[in-house]
């Protein structure tokens, strides 16, 4: 059984819609519809945000507003550094998914010595980097920070000094560098990448499981499959963004996709990943109820929280 605590990381600043810092309460009014005590029955620690900086100029256009994607990182690794150390299983909601890349450093800086694993259920890659990024949106680059990956033969754009130092910098915190190897990480319903993403797969043989073959295999199988892929590693840290949900239902998000998860699929998904006794934190992120209808996303969130929760408590 598992001890868990709740860290809360209301951070927006990395996202290119407005909205996901409010994901968190969104999630706990769901939680108080259905009539749950969850979020009475953990301990719980609130992340400071940078989310001031939302109402000053972008100085970084290719990396916007790294500072104070930087103050964050070292905030949630801090934080679940010493989660992990205490002897808690975090358990992590985040409003923007740019915040991951502190939560691998803080896993990473618990554990030095293990491998860490990382299942990352999301329908883009995050993959990116300040010399490739499309739309220099922060959230588009956590894992490449935890791979230490630049990307430089798919160089796009020539960031200032300023911002290939904060770059280093969010790379390297920790002193860890890179944190997880490309071998140990795992995508589940990626199916929204840029070219220069594809290229970062394709050379280093990252393992990508599609919305496709979790139909088609069940998901109990693909479960098996992924794993196994990480059966090297010690610890395996599961990141869930609710975009990995088809868009029919994953409204309530800043950056829908077509032709992703069912309801039914992501929870069993999740609930069977959950069962592995390998998995040392969870984490949910991009719920954006200003998108919203009643709700829905953060509902679907909730049911999922509460069926993992239940899980670790057994297990």
């Amino acid at each position: 059984m598992k001890n868990i605590k709740i860290i809360e990381v209301r951070s927006e600043i990395g996202a290119g819609t407005r909205g996901a810092s409010l994901g968190i309460d969104a999630i706990q009014i769901a939680a108080l519809d259905f009539m749950s005590s969850f979020f009475v029955n953990f301990p719980t620690e609130q992340v400071e945000t940078e989310n001031k900086l939302l109402y000053e100029p972008v100085q970084s256009p290719y990396a916007k507003r790294i500072h104070g994607v930087l103050k964050m990182y070292e905030r949630v690794a801090s934080s679940v550094c010493e989660t992990i150390k205490s002897g808690l299983f975090p358990l992590v909601l985040a409003g923007d998914h740019s915040t991951a890349g502190g939560t691998i450093a803080g896993l990473k800086m618990a554990r030095p010595q293990r491998r860490l694993g990382v299942i990352w259920i999301d329908a883009h890659a995050d993959l990116h980097s300040p010399y490739t990024t499309p739309s220099g949106n922060m959230h588009g680059m956590p894992l490449a920070t935890a791979l230490a990956e630049d990307n430089l033969e798919h160089k796009v754009h020539e960031p200032d000094a300023k911002t290939v130092d904060h770059w280093k910098q969010l790379k390297n915190i920790g002193k860890i560098s890179p944190k997880i190897l490309p071998s140990d990480l795992v995508f589940i319903g990626l199916r929204d990448f840029e070219k220069e993403e594809e290229s970062i797969i394709k050379r280093n043989g990252i393992k990508a499981i599609s919305v496709q073959e979790v139909r088609r295999k069940g998901v109990e199988n693909v479960v098996r499959q992924a794993l196994l892929h990480l059966s090297n590693c010690d610890d395996i840290y599961v990141s869930f963004d609710v975009d990995s949900l088809d868009s029919s239902i994953s409204r309530g998000t800043g950056t829908p996709v077509s032709n992703g998860l069912k309801e039914r699929e992501a929870e069993d998904l999740i609930a069977s990943l959950m069962q592995n006794h390998k998995i040392c934190c969870f984490e949910v992120t991009e719920v954006n109820p200003t998108l919203d209808k009643e709700n829905l996303m953060a509902e679907i969130a909730f049911n999922i929280l509460q069926r993992s929760v239940n899980l670790l408590l057994v297990n």
